[in-house]
């Protein structure tokens, strides 16, 4: 739909380059690519991720494996991509009033993009396909599979999508301008589009959706000792999942007090703007610092944070564990760094009015691209974990992975 020509002329640079719709379909492709990357790689160092996914298994040798399945998707979605947005260069050259009137290219590519995924296609495993659908389906309310029925990949995906909670933002602030008489989409982003409630209760929803799960978590653990009438040697009283569920929490006010910020009058809330800067800063460390330490110490049991004894254990290298799948340990320090950074830069992200400014759009999709970074090294990392946990056997000294039919050696050297 046409913008209002007084608007066009003023966006910026970079979203005459790419505009909001391709950006959100160019991180959504990103992350497919990311998720091959991750399954091929894991493969190869013989951790089976369908196994603990309890993803359904290739019943023919001829079936490609999983990784290579996922690249196939990942170019059939990816080859579209690069002729429409080939397309929509050469028909507008940078120039506003044309990027406003090919609006429809970039949303046609977003509509390919979710028949590709609903439409069954004849190189898509059926099986595979209705398994990803129903575990949307029902994460998608804060639902969670008891863990023989794929409670880990419900955890993968739901974490996954709070990764690409701005990005789900700005899905919707593409559609509202799209069909709005007043704004193009292909023009400068209207965040403001369809109030200023909608843009930040769709960033918090994949939080809602995990701080539910946790909480689901906790009162199976209670169910359960209920009914033992004990507390589980394993599970404990289930107090890990309420931590769990308060990391989450934390991104709210990070979402609340920064919508708050983008309002006209901030002070009409009955607090001052520098206040009210400085709440959301607080907000932005406590929510930084948790998800970090909760990264470290929880979903990879690395023993950074742990007692002095137990981090500077001279049976493994310090901060680390002595169950390791990965053979450098320097790619778990290089990950813990990498981890550190991008988790402040990503609760930054989370603050929608930090995106008010066009300039800075360039910036925010930089933002969008390092978090499906981070995410992908995460997953190596939380994957790993959870192999080692599962493989390790009752015996944590000296387990050979022959022993459970892996053919090689935890790492416990330097």
């Amino acid at each position: 739909m046409d913008g209002d020509p007084a608007v066009e002329p003023e966006i910026d640079g970079f979203s005459r380059i790419l505009p909001l719709p391709y950006r959100v379909a160019l991180i959504i492709v990103l992350g497919i690519w990311a998720w091959g990357l991750n399954l091929h790689y894991l493969s190869l160092i013989k951790i089976d991720v369908p196994s603990l996914i309890r993803y359904p298994s290739r019943t023919s040798p001829r079936h490609l494996p999983h990784h290579l399945s996922c690249y196939r998707i990942a170019s059939f979605l990816s080859i579209p991509l690069v002729l429409s947005l080939l397309l929509f260069w050469t028909l507008t050259h940078g120039s506003p009033k044309d990027i406003a009137a090919w609006e429809i290219l970039p949303n046609l590519y977003l509509l390919v993009l979710v028949v590709g995924f609903i439409v069954p296609l004849p190189f898509v495993s059926r099986n595979g396909r209705s398994r990803t659908l129903a575990t949307l389906k029902r994460i998608s309310i804060g639902g969670i599979a008891e863990a023989q029925d794929g409670k880990f990949g419900d955890i993968l995906l739901a974490d996954a999508l709070t990764s690409y909670a701005k990005v789900l933002g700005d899905l919707f602030v593409s559609l509202c301008m799209f069909f709005s008489s007043s704004h193009s989409s292909t023009g400068p982003p209207n965040r403001n589009c369809g109030g200023a409630f909608w843009v930040p209760f769709i960033i918090a929803i994949p939080s809602m959706i995990r701080l539910r799960q946790c909480i689901t978590e906790y009162y199976r653990v209670q169910n359960a000792n209920k009914r033992t009438g004990s507390i589980s040697a394993t599970t404990g009283w289930g107090g890990v999942h309420l931590a769990n569920a308060l990391k989450y929490s934390t991104a709210f006010p990070v979402i609340i007090l920064s919508a708050l910020q983008r309002s006209p009058d901030p002070s009409v809330f009955g607090v001052s703007e520098a206040t009210l800067f400085r709440m959301w800063l607080a907000a932005v460390f406590v929510n930084s610092g948790y998800s970090f330490y909760w990264d470290v110490a929880r979903d990879w049991d690395l023993t950074l944070f742990s007692s002095t004894r137990e981090r500077d254990n001279t049976e493994y290298p310090w901060g680390l564990r002595r169950h390791r799948w990965f053979h450098v340990k320097e790619f778990y320090y290089a990950a813990i760094v990498v981890d550190a950074l991008l988790r402040c830069t990503w609760s930054l992200k989370l603050s929608v009015h930090l995106d008010h400014f066009n300039d800075l759009e360039g910036g925010i999709f930089t933002m969008e691209v390092l978090e499906v970074l981070r995410r992908w090294i995460w997953i190596f990392f939380r994957v790993e974990t959870e192999w080692v946990r599962n493989h390790r056997g009752p015996a944590l000294d000296d387990i050979l992975l022959g022993d459970v039919g892996v053919g090689n050696k935890y790492d416990d050297s330097d």
